[in-house]
């Protein structure tokens, strides 16, 4: 007995000690980030001088230089463009948008285009208006309730969830599948409330998908305040909708993933990714959406290069092309891995904003889990304590086809929905302090995958 005990007291001092030696460590890399941290600066440098940055456009091509010019400051092993071709949607000219209410009263609404929607034509459509707030209801209403009108689907997100995600989630249906399936039954087009967690007047695009069996009809998102009060108006009467839009899709362009990396001292061959998407959509700067994530993921090697640290593993930095309207640059991505026969032992995204992280979510096999949970403690200094099932990323979800390991940064949501895919995802919206913390957290949990692996 006293012989079992004794070893237990050898493990447990030992793993005290590495606990210990391994604080040391993430305090150097947490205190280099926070000191002198080049993350935001470069961010302000996405945000202003590319602006918004949706696949295709110019704009994005000033930020894959941009970009990579961030990388090479740095002096990781190597900088290198993954090529692929992206989807090439444009907006057109402002949109229009009123509701006709009974007696000729006209409302002016705020409201925007659905990302990769079609155009309405110059004159625009008029129609009666039919509200749905469940996609139950539309189906139920089918061709005889909606042909020839204009559905307003009105699926606000759910307050009571804390973690907002999965009230985006659970309302995101009504913009993504929302306009296909009410072309299906014959609606003229869709009007979308605006996926946003607050009442404001500012309207919120993002990716509508159409089904190349329902004829493609154009969508709208409008803000949520002109939400409220067009359910309203048709609580009481018969309501008339008029909008215009010109967007339309062009021909695929050109399109770059931008990767840094350095290469492991130990076990090359096991690649750790750490990521975020370059482009944005065209109504702001992206700086949440996702040009945090980018300059995040460069800081990280910054970090551990400005140090010293030899990582055992190779650590790569990616900014991933198309992750709004295609994720053509994460299909590249695995393609190239799967091309080259590479390992990816890990992969991290940051793409839920700047804010103060909070945690990790983790999609991987249990003993993968368990291994970071026994990492915990090293995080609570630094005010990341949920470490929790469920997490990754779009653009690191490929991945997960080769057997990599997945993870997501996890920051406080609340404030994130007020501002995603609209006007005011701006530069001036992220915290200097926040967006530093972030990456130094993230650096600290690469840097123990790299050390001890999974």
């Amino acid at each position: 007995m006293k012989k079992y005990i004794l070893i237990g007291v050898i493990f447990y001092s030992q793993f005290g000690f590495s606990q210990n030696a391994d604080s040391v460590v993430i305090k150097k890399i947490v205190d280099e980030t926070m000191t002198h941290s080049t993350a935001y600066q470069n961010l302000r440098k996405l945000c202003k001088q590319a602006g918004p940055r949706l696949s295709g456009s110019p704009a994005f091509a000033k930020a894959v230089s941009l970009v990579s010019a961030m990388m090479k400051v740095v002096k990781p092993d190597t900088v290198y463009l993954q090529q692929c071709m992206v989807p090439h949607w444009v907006r057109g000219e402002k949109e229009r948008g009123q509701i006709i209410l009974s007696g000729g009263k006209k409302y002016d609404l705020n409201l925007c285009a659905l990302g990769n929607s079609v155009g309405t034509g110059a004159k625009g459509i008029t129609a009666d208006i039919v509200e749905i707030n469940s996609m139950q209801q539309l189906i139920e209403l089918g061709s005889n309730g909606i042909k020839g009108k204009i559905v307003f689907f009105n699926f606000p997100m759910n307050p009571t969830y804390i973690r907002t995600f999965r009230a985006y989630g659970e309302s995101g249906v009504s913009r993504t599948r929302g306009p296909s399936l009410a072309g299906k039954y014959g609606a003229a087009g869709a009007m979308v409330r605006s996926l946003a967690s607050n009442l404001t007047d500012y309207p919120h695009t993002g990716t509508t998908v159409y089904n190349d069996s329902f004829p493609k009809i154009p969508a709208v998102a409008i803000s949520t305040n002109d939400a409220e009060y067009l359910s309203s108006q048709l609580k009481r009467q018969k309501v008339k909708g008029y909008f215009r839009t010109t967007s339309k899709m062009l021909p695929d362009a050109v399109g770059y993933n931008v990767v840094a990396e350095i290469r492991g001292s130990q076990v090359p061959e096991e690649i750790i990714t750490v990521g975020g998407h370059l482009d944005s959509w065209d109504l702001a700067e992206g700086a949440n959406d996702d040009g945090s994530g980018v300059v995040q993921s460069v800081e990280v090697l910054r970090t551990l290069i400005s140090l010293g640290i030899k990582p055992k593993r190779t650590i790569r930095a990616v900014a991933f092309a198309n992750e709004e309207n295609g994720l053509r640059g994460a299909q590249k991505y695995l393609e190239e891995a799967k091309s080259k026969s590479e390992k990816h032992l890990f992969a991290i995204e940051s793409d839920a904003g700047g804010f103060t992280p909070r945690g990790f979510g983790l999609d991987m096999p249990a003993t993968q889990m368990q291994k970071i949970f026994q990492w915990k403690n090293l995080f609570y200094p630094y005010g990341v304590y949920d470490l929790s099932a469920g997490g990754g990323g779009s653009d690191i979800a490929p991945l997960k086809a080769i057997g990599t390991a997945l993870a997501g940064l996890i920051p406080d949501s609340q404030r994130y929905f007020d501002i995603h895919h609209a006007a005011t995802d701006v530069f001036e919206n992220v915290s200097e302090r926040e967006l530093n913390l972030g990456a130094a957290n993230m650096a600290a949990l690469i840097w123990l995958v790299s050390e001890y692996g999974l």
